[in-house]
């Protein structure tokens, strides 16, 4: 099968842990083991999450006095090289004798998207109520507020095409494993002369992920996380896994804005659009996942 294998930011920077190159090269061993034994089977397509990376990235632009003019498009460039350059490291390690590639992939948005003007999409680590305060006064940054605690939040605007899809079409048919739209790709739009420009945004990796499994005519999208399935009353004394899902029964659902709901959203748009089926899980649980014998199968 062709399959799309989304990781998410928490596949290389779990919530809590230090925002180090050392942590991420754990956790890229962990996510590279995964990936390579679907690899063995099936023709596979990488995308990742950068939230953690882009806000570090960020933070160190603004730190700077040689460059502190980075702007997200830039940022997420930086990130997409980044976190593919360690993935492709362990998947080289994993499948000797195969051919991996991270791709730079710019996806065309829509720089009118009512979401330019309504901050949605979360970056960078969490901060304290004081620490915020200043931040946000110095740079006007939005953010979402958690436990007393507050992270960045940025633009995220639809994706509405991958630049690179012949690119990412011609590495398959290479036998070449591509790692490509990382942070959902880097967002551009065109100018009224047909220029491509940046856009000040991050798209959402699960959406590109579906846009890309549908116009490769992927069999299957699998989207991969830290939690083991979609959950009904998820946090609550009666919470439940779900084995399947479909759109009529997201209604039910209280999905968080951050996390999973766009996640659903993707499998939905993946399986309404083409009649197959996506899959939300754990890392560890990929392989058992794609046997139905784990997380949440979407309809």
């Amino acid at each position: 099968m062709r399959i799309v294998v989304a990781l998410g930011g928490n596949a290389l920077m779990a919530p809590g842990q230090p925002l180090s190159m050392a942590v991420q090269r754990r956790n890229a061993h962990r996510a590279g083991a995964a990936i390579a034994e679907i690899c063995r089977h099936h023709d596979v397509i990488v995308t990742h999450g950068n939230g953690p990376q882009v806000g570090a990235l960020s933070l160190q632009s603004l730190a700077s006095t040689v460059l502190p003019d980075q702007t997200l498009d830039i940022l997420n460039a930086e990130s997409e090289g980044m976190i593919g350059y360690v993935l492709e490291q362990e998947l080289y390690n994993n499948l000797p004798g195969r051919n991996v590639a991270t791709l730079l992939t710019l996806v065309m948005v829509d720089p009118e998207d009512d979401a330019m003007e309504n901050p949605s999409k979360p970056v960078g680590p969490w901060y304290e109520p004081s620490d915020w305060r200043q931040l946000a006064e110095a740079n006007g940054w939005s953010a979402i507020e958690e436990g007393g605690r507050y992270r960045r939040v940025v633009p995220s605007p639809e994706p509405l095409d991958i630049i690179e899809l012949p690119a990412i079409e011609a590495l398959l048919r290479a036998g070449i494993i591509p790692i490509c739209a990382g942070g959902g790709g880097i967002a551009v739009s065109r100018t009224a002369d047909g220029a491509l420009a940046g856009i000040e945004g991050v798209i959402d990796k699960d959406l590109t992920s579906a846009l890309l499994a549908t116009q490769l005519g992927a069999s299957c999208l699998l989207l991969l996380t830290d939690v083991d399935a979609v959950y009904e009353g998820w946090g609550g004394d009666q919470q439940r896994a779900l084995a399947s899902l479909d759109r009529a029964a997201t209604a039910r659902l209280n999905l968080a804005a951050g996390s999973m709901a766009p996640k659903v959203e993707a499998a939905l748009r993946f399986a309404e659009a083409t009649g197959r089926h996506a899959m939300i899980g754990r890392l560890q649980d990929a392989t058992a996942m794609l046997d139905g014998k784990a997380g949440t199968r979407v309809y």
